[in-house]
């Protein structure tokens, strides 16, 4: 099976989970909080298994980077506990990121171009990081419209700024996995590498909400 349509197959599996969840919560239960909480305490997991792997002199060369980005998880937990608790806002960042990743990687691949930052993200293009922010800030107006029959500008400024901190995030993980010399932080999710791999788009996007919302 090829790595594009293990990427797939998990997508949708992934989508299944977010809809279940959308549907739990309709039901009054809290999943889509608890299913966050899940997320990120996999990241940091995941972080704390590849830094028992890290060579020793690595570590020591690069310890300020690590400790800050672990120490950001951490400010992700509290942020994803928080935000969890407005779950329609979850499921918006959760739809903007996904679709902001999707077209990024699509068109990115399709059109091609000029790099954004080859040595540290050799796939990344210009082409594709305004692809992603044009499908993620659709997919924000789709959701209000959908949800409301009502367009509303401001989830317009919403989808451009979630969709563009969240492709920072990915360089972000992409520059300690550099550091770190791995080229996915795990391999649970097949086509998609790791937890931190499939979700490093929230590293940003979370924190800011939740300050936004305190």
């Amino acid at each position: 099976m090829s790595n594009t349509t293990q990427r797939i197959i998990v997508g949708a599996v992934m989508a299944l989970i977010a809809v279940a969840a959308a549907v739990a919560e309709y039901f009054g239960f809290p999943a889509v909080k608890y299913l966050g909480i899940f997320v990120v305490l996999a990241m940091i997991l995941e972080m704390i298994i590849c830094t028992t792997h890290t060579p020793k002199e690595t570590l020591k060369n690069n310890w300020l980077s690590f400790t800050l980005f672990f120490a950001w998880l951490f400010v992700m937990l509290v942020a994803v506990n928080y935000v969890g608790t407005r779950p329609w806002i979850m499921l918006l960042l959760l739809l903007i990121i996904s679709c902001a990743d999707i077209g990024a990687w699509f068109f990115g691949r399709l059109f091609g171009g000029d790099k954004m930052w080859e040595r540290l993200s050799a796939g990344k293009t210009w082409s594709g990081q305004i692809a992603g922010i044009v499908c993620g800030t659709l997919a924000s107006i789709m959701y209000g419209l959908l949800g409301t029959d009502t367009f509303m500008p401001q989830l317009m400024w919403i989808g451009i700024s979630v969709a563009l901190l969240s492709q920072y995030g990915d360089l972000t993980a992409s520059w300690i996995k550099r550091k770190m010399g791995i080229k996915d932080f795990g391999r649970i999710l097949p086509g998609h590498g790791g937890m931190l791999d499939r979700f490093d788009g929230w590293i940003y996007v979370l924190p800011l909400i939740w300050l936004v919302m305190l």
